[in-house]
């Protein structure tokens, strides 16, 4: 079962408002924080805490956000709201949680300041179950992890790495590796956590492959 209950694809609204954003992406069961200024993504967010709560996070597909109406990735992923604060200066600060990818079909005309579409989950049935990742050489990516993560000075608690599912532990990295926007979107249009975890260990082996010189050893 996917978070909060939803079940299958009809569960979920096929019309959502959309927040397009370059370089972030949400999975399902996974979390993401936003922190939201712009007026019409505030009357988005009023909108869908008097509603369902669920916003659809959404890639540029030209890499140009600051573009009014960007074309879009095809691909998103629908998130609901679980926590909401609002700062003395106007703006809210938010938490989505992730339900399940969708593929665009087409925008609507709403006659809202923000976008909203149409959208279909069908593709992405799987994302209504969690997956264990039995296949999955959970070692094996952690130590790729740590070299990653030497390499570019990030700490991490390993400790609690450890200790995480495999899904969480891709999934997070997927969503918080500094990749750019086109290899942030084949994570997220990867169908299967297997097929995601290829994607990240490419990414990691690439990054690792670029600079061969720089310091940095597995802890």
């Amino acid at each position: 079962m996917s978070a909060f209950g939803y079940r299958k694809p009809s569960d979920l609204p096929q019309t959502i408002p959309l927040f397009p954003l370059e370089g972030a992406i949400l999975l399902p069961r996974g979390v993401l924080a936003l922190n939201v200024f712009e007026p019409r993504y505030l009357n988005m967010i009023d909108d869908a805490l008097g509603a369902e709560r669920l916003i659809g996070m959404i890639q540029p597909a030209t890499g140009d956000e600051n573009n009014p109406t960007p074309e879009l990735a095809d691909v998103g992923t629908v998130g609901r709201i679980t926590a909401f604060q609002e700062t003395e200066d106007g703006r809210y600060l938010i938490t989505l949680t992730g339900v399940a990818r969708f593929d665009m079909v087409r925008e609507i005309e709403a006659g809202t300041p923000y976008r909203q579409a149409l959208v279909d989950y069908e593709p992405f049935e799987i994302d209504f179950k969690s997956s264990m990742g039995h296949t999955i050489d959970r070692a094996g990516l952690i130590v790729k992890l740590k070299k990653y993560a030497n390499l570019h000075g990030f700490n991490v608690d390993w400790d609690s790495v450890e200790q995480a599912p495999t899904e969480t532990i891709i999934n997070v990295a997927a969503q918080i590796c500094p990749f750019d926007a086109a290899a942030k979107q084949a994570l997220l249009e990867s169908v299967t956590l297997e097929e995601r975890n290829q994607t990240l260990i490419a990414l990691l082996d690439w990054d690792a492959a670029a600079d061969p010189g720089r310091p940095g050893s597995i802890q």
